[in-house]
C-alpha cells in the first residue's frame, strides 16, 4: 500500500467519525452574548440546530427553572416565527429593586410561521434576561423541540455530577462571577475613575504650569520697563554733561 492510499484511508475514517459525532453534538443549547454574571441581566441566544433529513423544525418551547425564578424575561423578535410568552404565580414572591414580583416567565414558545428550520441549518432565538440569581452556578432551561412531522424532541435531561452528558441534555447556561473590588465598583469603573484621576492631575499641572509662565511673563516685563527707563535716564544725564 503505498503512502497516498493511507492519507486517503485515514481521511475516510477521520470523516466517518465527524459523521458519527455529529448528530449527538447536536441539541438545543443556551449561549450568553458576552456573559451572564450573578446577579446581574444578560442576553442569552438559545441554538437550535435540524437534525432531520426529511422534516423542519417548526416550535421551540423553552421551560423556566422553578427554584431561580427570574422577573425579567424579554423576547427579541426573530422573523418567521411568532412568540408566546407565558407567566406564572410564584410560590414565594421576588424582590427586585424594592418591588414585590408574585409572577413570573415560566415558558417562552417560538412557533414558525413559515417553513421553520429547515434540514441542514440552525436558528438562534435571543432573550434579553434577569435579575439572575447569586446562589447558583447554573440556570436549566428544559426545551421541547416540534418538528413539521409532528416528533417531539425533548431535551430535558439534567447534566450528572460525574461530567458526562446524557443522551437528551438540557440547555444549561453557566454562571460566572461578579468582578467586583472591595467598595463594589467593577474593575471597569475602577479603571474610569483612575483615567478620570489622570486627566484631572494632569489638567493641574498644566494650568499650574501656564500660571507660571504668566508670572514670569510679568516680572521679565516689569523688569524691561525699569531697564527702559533707566537707560533714558542716562542719556539725559549724558547730554546734559556734554552740554556743560
Amino acid at each position: 500500500m503505498n503512502v497516498s492510499r493511507i492519507v486517503l484511508a485515514g481521511g475516510v475514517a477521520a470523516s466517518t467519525v465527524l459523521l458519527l459525532a455529529g448528530p449527538a453534538a447536536a441539541h438545543v443549547s443556551v449561549q450568553p452574548q458576552g456573559e451572564a454574571a450573578k446577579g446581574g441581566y444578560a442576553t442569552v441566544n438559545f441554538k437550535v440546530p435540524n437534525e432531520r433529513d426529511d422534516a423542519s423544525t417548526v416550535k421551540l418551547e423553552v421551560n423556566f427553572p422553578t427554584d431561580h425564578p427570574l422577573a425579567s424575561v424579554s423576547p427579541q423578535p426573530v422573523p418567521g416565527w411568532k412568540i408566546e410568552v407565558t407567566k406564572s404565580e410564584l410560590a414565594k414572591p421576588l424582590d427586585v429593586h424594592g418591588k414585590k414580583i408574585d409572577k413570573a416567565v415560566s415558558k417562552v414558545t417560538w412557533t414558525a410561521e413559515g417553513k421553520g428550520i429547515e434540514a441542514g441549518f440552525f436558528q438562534q432565538f435571543p432573550l434579553s434576561v434577569g435579575q439572575l440569581p447569586e446562589d447558583a452556578d447554573q440556570l436549566v432551561f428544559k426545551a421541547l423541540q416540534t418538528y413539521s412531522n409532528k416528533e417531539v424532541v425533548r431535551w430535558i435531561e439534567e447534566p450528572t455530577e460525574g461530567g458526562e452528558e446524557p443522551d437528551s441534555p438540557a440547555p444549561v447556561l453557566q454562571l460566572t462571577a461578579v468582578s467586583t473590588d472591595a467598595h463594589g465598583a467593577s474593575a471597569d469603573d475602577k479603571s474610569g475613575e483612575a483615567d478620570h484621576a489622570k486627566e484631572t492631575t494632569a489638567s493641574s499641572d498644566d494650568t499650574a504650569s501656564s500660571s507660571d509662565s504668566d508670572n514670569t511673563a510679568r516680572v521679565l516685563g516689569v523688569v524691561g520697563i525699569v531697564i527702559g527707563i533707566a537707560g533714558v535716564a542716562f542719556g539725559v544725564l549724558a547730554g546734559r554733561r556734554r552740554s556743560a
